[in-house]
Order: structure tokens, then sequence, then C-alpha cells
């Protein structure tokens, strides 16, 4: 299994999603709004808030989707955190970082991925607004 990357700054990362003390907390409804208007926006059926802790990707807030969470090595989140711009995955079957991922070749069958950074003001990507789709785009 593919070892998700981890950014130069992990241990200051993860102090910083910390101290947030948002992880494992109940759902709310602002944050389940924005990834409803960010699935009917984009016209994907799977949008989440997700973060990305030390070993899993957590999501405050998911549509069109039932975990709650994930392994961190199978996250697209994981590699989206380590840029400051929109990380596109346009088919995942195509890409060699993700083409074996389970989450590509078995249930759900994700194709597309694009997720922009949740950044600190002091620079930090705690984890990503995203929208993943069964089709290619």
């Amino acid at each position: 299994m593919r070892v998700a990357p981890r950014p130069r700054n992990e241990e200051f990362r993860l102090q910083k999603l910390l101290s947030y003390d948002i992880l494992d907390t109940a759902p709310e409804e602002p944050f389940e709004r924005i990834t409803r208007i960010v699935a009917e926006t984009i016209q994907a059926p799977i949008s989440a808030i997700s973060l990305v802790d030390r070993d899993r990707l957590w999501m405050k807030s998911r549509t069109g989707i039932g975990a709650r969470e994930i392994p961190r090595n199978l996250a697209f989140c994981a590699d989206a955190i380590l840029y400051d711009h929109v990380f596109v995955i346009e088919d995942a079957t195509k890409d060699q970082r993700f083409s074996a991922n389970p989450l590509v070749t078995g249930g759900p069958s994700l194709r597309f991925y694009a997720g922009a950074p949740l950044r600190t003001p002091d620079g930090f990507n705690l984890g990503t607004l995203c929208v993943l789709d069964r089709q290619p785009r």
C-alpha cells in the first residue's frame, strides 16, 4: 500500500490541528450546509470538509458518502494538503499515485477528486474542502 506523503512541517501542522479542538466533534449545520452547497454547485455526488490527522482523514462534514473517517494512506486529501492551490485528480485510474487505491479499485469506485486546502492564517494546511465523483472529469 502507498504511504501518504507528509508535509515538511507535519509536527507543527498536527499541533495546530489539535489546537482547534474540532476532531471527533458532532456534526454542525453550518458545516453541513457548506458541503451541500459545494456538491450542488459543482454537481458532484460527494463533498466533504476533511481534516488530515496523524494516521487518518476525518470528515467534519460530508455528503454522498457514509464513512466519517478513512486511513490517511487512502486519502486523496493527504496529498492535497501539500499544495497551496486546488489539487485535482481527473481520473484516478490513470494516476500512478492512486490507481491501486482500494477506494478506486473497489467501492466506492472513485475517479475524480478536487480539493482546496483549508489553510490557517499562519500557513498550515489542515485539511480540504473537496468534491469527488465516480466519473472522470
